[in-house]
């Protein structure tokens, strides 16, 4: 009833109505149950109000697309970041076709976005899918029904600081015993004092349980969900707090004792170590992760991926590390890149906001610093500049490796291409081999080279280098080209 309440509210939806639907709702529970279900009712509609802006981003994209490849002659040639037109007439007219199908789905769903309008099915699409089509599904109408019940069937509380145990509603001791805060119609079920039923089983938390240990003794705030899982048949409470925002330092700071620059693949992460003035130190490090398999396995793998390069960080001394501010919304769509399937499951498939928001959260509790670059030409300057010169007859340094590098000194504002040796001609050392350039403000740089004693090896005359800095002062006409004014340029760092 909330849901349909608050959904039908669209976007006279406020603080005041809130407040409405929860008075109608204590009547028939209390205050504090009445709160928790209209705070999940919002959460799920706000929830869907997201899904519905970035629904709306892609079929826009797909639009704009469609539409400037039907404006191209037939078999024009793309650029880089421009796709090309049609290559056949049949594929031109099926693009019009399907211009129009995404016209009308974007008219639909801009149309609810003003009326505020939102699709919610309490349960998941996934399951009412499923009942349309059981074998596909494997799955017997009365395991559906046990499924599709289960999934709405659950207690969430959110927490409060100050209160016992950091949870009025649900509350949890350290020692695991949980009890739950009946309403005034179910309080004659209550089984203790102050109107509250305790449950038999206890619980035990692997993961972070002396976080939640710490803040339960401590009375901070703590979330509490308890659900079922048909396919198992066991009952599970899943206990979550909001960690605060991390501090921000100054770059210099996070800088001062290098940067990991992090390459994101497909199946990897490849890391490489740079000092504090964009060299890399050892060898590179590669991390590991699987996608395939299941939501929950996949996630553990980003996760162990992740764990493994901040303690590695963490051993290094490194306080910062730097990533790509990747974002694939607008290039999963098959109007950019239609005929290569086996790209577009390629960029689908790669958690990058996904892997960049659990590292920041992960990050912040060892208190190294990420810092999000941009992304341009990382990997194609990276191989240009750094691949080669990294290789050796014991190490192969692929292209991944070489974007690392590439990251890391885009994130401590060096340019990404390497410092070159001058002309053959140009050296001081005559046909030496000089890599190493002084700056227009180290001192000395114009003064004599010192004098090595030991006998000589040539005539010449006392005196004879005395005046070798002074270009001028030399038989020369014009002004010397030492004098004038150099700078060296630089490859743009974004397009």
């Amino acid at each position: 009833m909330t849901c349909e309440n608050g959904c039908r509210d669209g976007l006279e939806h406020s603080s005041q109505t809130w407040a409405a639907r929860k008075q109608a709702l204590t009547a028939e529970s209390s205050s504090r149950w009445a709160g928790s279900i209209t705070k999940a009712t919002h959460d799920q509609w706000a929830l869907s109000r997201r899904g519905q802006f970035v629904h709306i981003q892609v079929l826009e994209a797909g639009v704009r697309t469609i539409a400037h490849r039907l404006s191209l002659p037939l078999g024009e040639k793309g650029g880089k970041r421009v796709p090309g037109g049609y290559r056949t007439r049949q594929e031109w007219f099926a693009k019009t076709r399907r211009l129009h199908v995404l016209e009308g789905r974007l008219e639909r769903e801009q149309a609810d976005r003003d009326n505020g309008v939102v699709r919610v099915v309490r349960g998941g699409k996934k399951l009412v899918r499923a009942r349309h089509n059981l074998e596909a599904a494997g799955l017997t109408e009365t395991a559906w029904r046990e499924r599709w019940e289960a999934a709405r069937w659950f207690l969430a509380a959110d927490g409060e600081s100050g209160k016992r145990h950091g949870n009025e509603t649900i509350r949890v001791t350290p020692d695991g015993e949980i009890s739950i805060k009946l309403p005034a119609p179910l309080a004659e079920y209550a089984n203790a004092r102050h109107g509250r039923y305790v449950l038999v089983g206890r619980v035990r938390f692997r993961h972070r349980g002396s976080e939640w240990a710490d803040r339960v003794a401590a009375n901070r705030a703590v979330a509490y969900r308890i659900h079922y899982d048909v396919a198992r048949g066991r009952w599970y409470l899943t206990a979550s707090w909001q960690v605060p925002p991390a501090q921000t330092i100054p770059l210099t700071a996070a800088l001062a004792d290098g940067v990991i620059g992090v390459d994101t693949n497909d199946d990897h992460l490849a890391a490489w170590r740079l000092d504090t003035d964009g060299n890399p130190i050892g060898s590179p490090r590669r991390f590991f992760f699987d996608r395939s398999g299941t939501t929950t396995h996949r996630d553990a793998q980003v996760r162990h991926a992740l764990t493994r390069l901040l303690n590695w960080a963490k051993t290094c001394g490194v306080k910062a590390i730097a990533i790509e501010n990747l974002d694939f919304a607008a290039d999963k769509t098959r109007e950019k890149h239609g005929r290569k399937k086996h790209f577009r499951q390629l960029i689908s498939g790669m958690p990058t906001g996904k892997l960049r928001a659990r590292l920041t959260s992960m990050a912040d509790q060892t208190g190294i610093a990420i810092i999000a670059v941009d992304p341009a030409y990382t990997s194609k300057w990276g191989a240009q500049h750094w691949q080669k010169p990294l290789t050796s007859n014991k190490r192969k340094t692929t292209r991944h490796d070489a974007a690392a590098v590439a990251i890391g000194r885009r994130a401590q504002g060096h340019p990404i291409r390497r410092r070159t040796a001058p002309p053959r001609t140009h050296q001081s050392d005559g046909y030496g081999h000089r890599t190493v350039q002084a700056e227009s403000v180290a001192p000395g740089r114009e003064g004599n080279r010192p004098r090595i004693p030991g006998p000589r090896t040539r005539s010449m005359p006392p005196g004879r280098g005395a005046n070798a800095v002074d270009q001028n002062a030399q038989h020369r006409s014009g002004r010397s080209a030492e004098h004038e004014f150099r700078q060296q340029d630089s490859l743009p760092l974004s397009l």
